[in-house]
């Protein structure tokens, strides 16, 4: 099947990060890598991509890849195997683990990095021929609540609107959103809006961060507290006389009694201050803002869904939207920002265990309308286990057989550390991956090599519902296969040949298809009936389009609910009340911190791939703590310092920033790091296991924690193009660095430690140099004058400086070759555009000659903020920074 598109330079395919679902246009150089470009075409970015995308290029080769089926030894090895063997041994044992056990004993657990085709096949086996519902997703950790939430208020997971209301609202409110770095390609499109049409930004959430600097109003609300400002604003709306009565009246149930929850919660502006930790005079500005601008779009992601209450801060936030009609028209609407490339796909097809297929749920009807269609022998009646629960189960020994695709749970999952102990009961643990060792697949039975981005076909769907088609521009390395190819001939061999004969993705998206549209007269928004008969070349030629794809529909702008029309038994809204809000565990004396988590700019999940790229290793190449100015100084921390974060469920040691922009009380963690990637960083260890009621989502931002100092006396890096184990007292941070790895080091062992370990990781690579000087010891191997690895440990409170001479180095003349390489031993340096790897130093130094002196004239100078500009906020807070040093330094001169 051809991958590429007539009259068209290259490859068109969809980026496999966020859920903006960006276009790319890809370029093969023949030799396994490619060039990347924004599509122009697509309509969800336009060309624009961020700096993840535009460094995908640099994640593409074939280190680490899992590359053969291989079968873990009583010693604990792994040993290669057939493919045969492999899916004989999943079929059989699965088939065994079943019948003796009932089919509850197994579990699919899934990742919105699938394709829609790999999530179809996945539940289409385990739903209707094993006949368990224990399929669940991590998308159940980042999107859920937002499911919930639209099923509870419009009977179905519509998302109503589309990217084009942020290029007309007049009001944007980003609510627990960090969009400037983690939907950047959308936050762009934000502010075009906000300078071209003079749109205004809110922006709610605990820290101030890159997209707070944007802001027009900031409110740095209290953990929990969005389910309070929301209830707050429909009173207001209520007594401003602000509500739309007709729409209610004609479109929704329910309204009297939420507004009797929400009065009860947040009566007045003074009680909803109170409750969100907001000065009275921002509530009422927020409020007024709402009341007076037609056109609203609330966006909100996991600073929302990521909460024991996620679903009901997701309801009162619909509820506003309701209330006042702002819904389905341009410019309008409640809009939830998706984590992943294809969480909406997997949601398409049952992806979650509380779902079926093309929408439906278990109601009996549904249930055996499914069963109909696909002639299924043993089709689940119920609900299954939703992720926590799912992994539970698994330390409780009531699921035997795992089989994991795509994703990397013992990291990700509230008390990782625990979920990866508890993998260790199964009889039977199956990973498909790409990556041949992260947490996961170290515990792994069977490990089944699955066909990576840019391997494979199929399609994934964005935020706005729009499906877009990722086509393979690269051989898939080994034997990776597909994971719908793998979990198709798995299904054959355990007696299901008939149902899962597919032969090309195209073939199982006609079925997803015509699943969509059986039965479906009009009560099901989920309906791609236009495309049920697609043929193979026009799948290939798939351009981008936004469900619902009804047979003969020509509309280009697909809305929801302008009119009503929800998927409701009375085809009404359901005003939803929410609980009063509160937190599931109080501070403590011994845990007086809430943990927030979440995402940095430049990195992705736990890093399997982005961490292959060095243009975005070095914006934050290390682990860290934010810690307010006052928190630090009342724990005895310094910037720059390490700390250890420590809640019931376990620890971690990392770096402190101390930041103004974070909240008193509480300390913000990444999610990025894991035991390949650090020493002491997995933050899911430190996450409690709450789970929402509804969604069951679990409670990623407010564990309560402490914080004390750690200390060490020696710093430094390696550098190294193998892999290193360091020793247990030494904290470690693993980069990746132009054609090597860097890890950063943190240590109390001595001088004579490292000479030791430099003698050990250098022997045989060429010819060894080291010099302890001062308390700092260097040491370097070189092959026929080239660098092949270097170390540098030095005292904390000294500035780290390599000890190597010129005579030392490779050239016994003290060569220009020499000092040049004298010159390039210390650790990189830090970066603030990872588009055009624009390093802090030459900002700083572009700012101090007084050349650059605005956003603009960096830009032009240095190209910094000129692409994703998801640096712009860092710009602006340098360059501030620098003119009030030179204020200072004045000041200081003139007095003098």
């Amino acid at each position: 099947m051809s991958t590429r598109v007539e009259g068209r330079q290259g490859v068109r395919t969809t980026c496999p990060y966020c859920g903006v679902g960006c276009g790319l246009i890809v370029q093969p150089d023949g030799r396994g890598g490619a060039a990347i470009a924004g599509d122009p075409a697509h309509p969800a970015n336009f060309a624009r991509i961020c700096s993840k995308g535009a460094a995908l290029g640099e994640t593409l080769g074939g280190e680490g890849r899992l590359l053969h089926p291989m079968l873990r030894q009583p010693d604990g090895k792994l040993a290669r195997i057939s493919w045969d063997v492999a899916l004989d041994r999943v079929a059989h044992r699965f088939t065994e683990i079943v019948e003796r056990h009932g089919p509850n004993a197994v579990a699919f657990y899934l990742s919105g990095q699938l394709l829609t085709e790999d999530y179809y096949v996945a539940n289409k086996l385990m739903k209707g021929f094993v006949g368990s519902a224990n399929v669940d997703t991590n998308s159940r950790l980042c999107m859920a609540s937002s499911v919930a939430g639209h099923r509870r208020a419009f009977g179905s997971d519509t998302v109503p609107g589309t990217y084009a209301d942020l290029d007309e609202a007049e009001l944007i409110v980003l609510v627990g959103s960090n969009a400037a770095w983690c939907h950047p390609v959308l936050f762009q499109r934000m502010m075009l809006n906000k300078s071209l049409r003079r749109a205004r930004l809110v922006v709610i959430d605990p820290r101030r961060t890159a997209t707070a600097e944007e802001a027009d109003l900031f409110l740095p609300i209290a953990p929990g507290g969005d389910t309070a400002l929301f209830c707050g604003l429909l009173v207001h709306l209520a007594e401003a006389h602000a509500l739309d009565y007709r729409y209610i009246d004609a479109h929704t149930s329910g309204f009297e009694t939420t507004l009797a929850r929400a009065r009860s919660i947040a009566p007045d502006i003074a009680a909803t201050a109170c409750a969100t930790g907001l000065a009275s005079a921002d509530v009422a500005r927020f409020f007024q803002l709402f009341c007076a601008s037609e056109r609203v779009v609330t966006c909100y992601s996991q600073g929302v869904n990521q909460s024991a209450q996620g679903t009901d801060k997701v309801n009162a936030i619909i509820n506003c939207h309701l209330a006042t009609g702002r819904i389905g028209r341009a410019g309008i609407g409640p809009f939830s920002l998706t984590g992943q490339p294809n969480a909406m796909g997997g949601r398409e097809v049952g992806g979650l265990a509380n779902q079926l297929a093309a929408h439906m749920g278990f109601s009996p009807l549904d249930v055996d309308r499914v069963c109909r269609f696909w002639k299924a022998p043993c089709m689940a009646t119920r609900e299954g286990l939703k992720a926590v629960q799912m992994f539970e189960a698994v330390a409780r020994g009531k699921i035997k057989a795992l089989w994991v695709m795509a994703t990397n749970p013992a990291v990700s999952l509230p008390r990782a550390g625990a979920m990866r102990n508890a993998l260790k009961n199964l009889e039977l643990f199956v990973v498909s991956e790409n990556v041949m060792s992260n947490d996961t697949v170290d515990t792994a039975h069977l490990l089944l090599p699955a066909a990576a981005w840019g391997e494979k076909d199929g399609t994934v769907t964005n935020s706005e519902r729009r499906i877009s088609r990722q086509r393979a521009f690269l051989s898939p390395p080994g034997e990776a296969r597909p994971d719908w190819w793998i979990v198709a001939q798995v299904a054959r061999r355990m007696g299901f040949a008939d149902a899962f004969g597919y032969v090309t993705p195209a073939d199982i998206f006609r079925e997803h298809a015509a699943l969509s549209a059986f039965e479906n007269d009009g009560t099901r928004d989920f309906d791609l009936s236009g495309l049920a008969a697609i043929s193979d070349a026009d799948y290939d030629a798939l351009d981008p389009v936004q469900w619902p794809v009804r047979a003969g529909d020509q509309v280009e702008e697909r809305r929801f609910f302008a009119a009503g029309g929800f998927f409701t038994p009375d085809r009404k809204a359901q005003f939803v009340p929410p609980e009063p809000p509160a937190l599931k565990e109080e501070t403590t004396s011994l845990y007086p911190f809430r943990l927030n988590t979440g995402r940095i700019r430049d990195q992705w999940h736990s890093m399997t791939r982005s961490g292959l790229s060095a243009r975005l290793s070095m914006h934050r190449p290390e682990p860290f703590v934010e810690v307010h100015p006052a928190d630090a100084r009342a724990a005895g921390l310094a910037d720059g310092a390490f700390a250890r974060i420590s809640t019931a469920h376990g620890a971690c040691i990392m770096k402190v920033i101390v930041s103004d922009g974070q909240q008193a009380g509480s300390l913000f963690v990444p999610i990025h790091w894991s035991d390949a990637t650090a020493s002491c960083a997995r933050v899911g260890d430190l996450v409690a296991p709450h789970t929402d009621p509804h969604s069951g989502q679990p409670e990623a931002k407010a564990t309560p924690a402490a914080i004390a100092p750690v200390s060490f006396s020696l710093r430094g890096f390696v550098r190294t193009r193998h892999p290193l184990t360091f020793p247990q007292a030494t904290w470690w941070a693993r980069a990746a660095v132009a054609q090597c790895i860097e890890y950063r080091l943190a240590t109390s062992l001595g001088p004579l430690h490292w000479h030791d370990f430099a003698q050990r990781v250098f022997a045989g690579r060429g010819r060894f140099a080291d010099r302890l000087a001062g308390g700092t010891y260097s040491a370097g191997a070189f092959v026929d004058d080239e660098l092949h690895g270097c170390l540098c440990v030095g005292p904390v409170d000294e500035p780290l400086q390599f000890a190597l001479s010129a005579a030392d180095g490779p050239d016994e003349d003290g060569s220009a070759s020499a000092r040049r390489l004298h010159e390039s031993i210390r650790a990189a340096e830090p970066v603030v555009c990872a588009c055009f790897q624009v390093k802090l130093d030459s900002v700083r130094k572009a700012i101090a000659c007084g050349e650059t002196s605005t956003l603009v004239q960096i830009g032009k100078k240095l190209r910094a903020g000129t692409n994703c500009g998801s640096c712009i906020a860092e710009l602006k807070r340098l360059i501030k920074h620098e003119r009030l040093a030179a204020t200072q330094a004045l000041a200081g001169t003139r007095l003098e």
